[in-house]
């Protein structure tokens, strides 16, 4: 039996970043199998141990061959590891894009939050995508990204696009840079003045992206006129003393309509439009 048959080039040779945890393996030397669905009652691992979690000195139980002699028998889950991948390196292009502009453009600016540090949060694919949320010292966004085979059109900066999703229709933004290419972004927040921690504008965008897909919320979108009257709000001159204060524990309504008071990005290329119906 050969290893090409396998799919995998060699023995595992502490490979873990190319197997997924529900890799079946098998060893080379007696074609004993290991099934983590089973786990190894001879030397007492429990059901649900991937192979990668198991102990350095755990051997065949066949032949007591070391896990370095074991190659992939079948791995049910590389399509969602190389899937993962391929999220994992589109959003690492656009963190490392806007921490670019936070450290060349951004950091002195009075609008910034410097509890607050860029990071992509709940990326998914979604309709031949990738979703999630961009949290920035300046902003937080709903941002979609072109996966492996979409065939997007050219974006011309700026133009609006209201998109569907189970809770609603919201209005996104096009864009386009340097390392991300372009991309769809629809403003939560802007700015983020009243987050006191990364943690807490974590835990928001989490549930922001859970809140997206329930379709219970989609008539608490529906909020047009109000939406027009935040808006026109937010672009009268001031008549209070304090502006006021976001309600960063919102109910569902509020989660999904985060951006909708007039946004400040620090004269950089982020869209700042709220979601809209």
């Amino acid at each position: 039996m050969s290893e090409a048959r396998h799919g995998f080039e060699g023995s595992y040779l502490g490979a873990n970043d190319r197997i997924s945890p529900r890799a079946i393996m098998e060893c080379k030397i007696c074609w004993t199998t290991y099934d983590p669905a089973e786990g190894d009652d001879y030397r007492q691992v429990l059901p649900g141990t991937p192979f990668v979690a198991l102990p350095e000195d755990w051997t065949c139980p066949g032949c007591d061959a070391p896990k370095a002699q074991f190659i992939v028998r079948e791995d049910p889950g590389s399509d969602e590891m190389r899937k993962a991948a391929r999220i994992g390196a589109a959003t690492a292009r656009l963190v490392a894009d806007f921490r670019e502009v936070y450290h060349s453009k951004m950091r002195d600016v009075p609008v910034i939050n410097q509890a607050l540090h860029v990071e992509a949060v709940g990326f998914r694919a979604y309709d031949g995508c990738y979703l999630g949320v961009l949290i920035a010292p300046w902003f937080m966004n709903l941002v979609l990204l072109p996966g492996e085979d979409a065939d997007w059109p050219v974006l011309k900066p700026g133009e609006k696009e209201v998109i569907s999703f189970p809770s609603g229709d919201y209005e996104f933004l096009h864009n386009s840079r340097e390392m991300v290419g372009p991309y769809k972004a629809c403003s939560l927040f802007s700015p983020m003045a009243d987050f006191t921690s990364q943690l807490q504008a974590v835990e928001v965008a989490q549930a922001v992206m859970a809140e997206l897909f329930r379709a219970e919320n989609r008539d608490q979108t529906d909020r047009a006129a109000e939406i027009r009257a935040a808006r026109e709000s937010a672009e009268a001159p001031a008549r209070q003393a304090e502006p006021p204060v976001p309600n960063l524990r919102p109910s569902r309504r509020a989660l999904l309509t985060g951006g909708l008071s007039a946004g400040q990005d620090g004269g950089q290329d982020v869209p700042t439009t709220g979601a809209a119906e």
